[in-house]
């Protein structure tokens, strides 16, 4: 029988994303994460509270200001 490697983990990341001309960061985002890619997949409760934190009434715990550049 052969042995098959697990090549996910699990893992705390950074999840960003941009909605309305803004972006979102949050920290700390349960997920799992492909030792080989780094690809990151997320449980759908965990998405649904991404979604409720970004549209709530929260306020951030600290806000960043980042420099943005076009390609040209």
């Amino acid at each position: 029988m052969a042995v098959v490697k697990e090549t996910m983990i699990d893992a705390k990341v950074t999840y960003t994303v941009e909605q309305e001309g803004k972006v979102y960061v949050v920290e700390h985002v349960p997920a799992r994460v492909c030792r080989e890619t780094g690809e990151q997949y997320f449980a759908p409760e965990t998405v649904e509270r991404i979604h409720q934190l970004i549209k709530g009434n929260k306020k951030p715990d600290w806000v960043i200001e980042t420099p943005v550049f076009e390609y040209a």
